[in-house]
């Protein structure tokens, strides 16, 4: 199974060269930017017809906390299966004789979209991500892998979730795809990781820099299970 996983395109996705040969593309939020959901939604509307268009057999989305139109239910599930694109909040599906997870949930930070409080997303992991799940789609990353960013006092922290990496660790997904944290000045997110004892794959697929939206700094990433 060959997988195409890209994130946070923020509307410019258009920009991206959608490689060949795919079987799978996977989509872990934010493709699109305002607040305002009804702003907000001509963009994920336009998302959409782009992401149709895409000749690949799979397609999976989950939304981002930027994706504040899909939250007010301005844009629903139907919207995306209607054209064949299988949308996942906190739900899974088997595809290939995988069984796949997604969840837009990630910790508060600002008034965005499908965020909850750290103290309770420990319960939340628990609870959702089952132990037979073989990949695991979220918006945000776990702690200390691809997710080295600034602060509100801009000072260089791991801004990911550390219960999201403990029940990562005793799941053993073989593949965890992820965005929400984008490269900035000086760090590179985007791309893939493993880590010891552990044989998950870490996708951050964010193909933007922060503060140099307009154009491109990754094109996903390609990785096959």
């Amino acid at each position: 199974m060959k997988i195409y996983h890209i994130s946070d395109t923020h509307t410019f996705h258009g920009l991206l060269k959608v490689p060949k040969g795919i079987d799978m593309v996977i989509f872990s939020g934010d493709c699109s930017n305002p607040r305002d959901p009804y702003v907000n939604e001509h963009e994920v509307r336009n998302f959409i017809t782009w992401f149709t268009s895409l000749e690949i057999k799979h397609k999976i989305f989950v939304a981002g906390n930027h994706d504040t139109s899909i939250e007010k239910g301005l844009i629903t599930k139907n919207d995306f299966e209607k054209h064949g694109i299988h949308y996942l909040e906190n739900t899974s599906i088997e595809l290939e004789g995988l069984k796949i997870l997604g969840t837009p949930l990630t910790p508060s930070f600002g008034q965005w979209a499908f965020m909850k409080p750290r103290h309770k997303l420990d319960k939340i992991w628990k609870n959702l991500i089952e132990e037979d799940i073989d990949i695991l789609i979220t918006h945000g990353p776990p702690k200390t892998i691809l997710d080295l960013s600034e602060d509100r006092m801009r000072k260089l922290e791991f801004c990911g979730d550390k219960s999201l990496l403990n029940v990562i660790k005793q799941v053993k997904p073989k593949l965890h795809c992820f965005g929400h944290i984008h490269n900035c000045k000086g760090v590179i997110n985007a791309g893939t990781r493993t880590i010891p004892q552990l044989d998950t794959i870490f996708s951050n697929g964010s193909v933007v820099t922060d503060g140099k939206f307009g154009r491109l700094s990754s094109n996903g990433n390609v990785l096959e299970i």
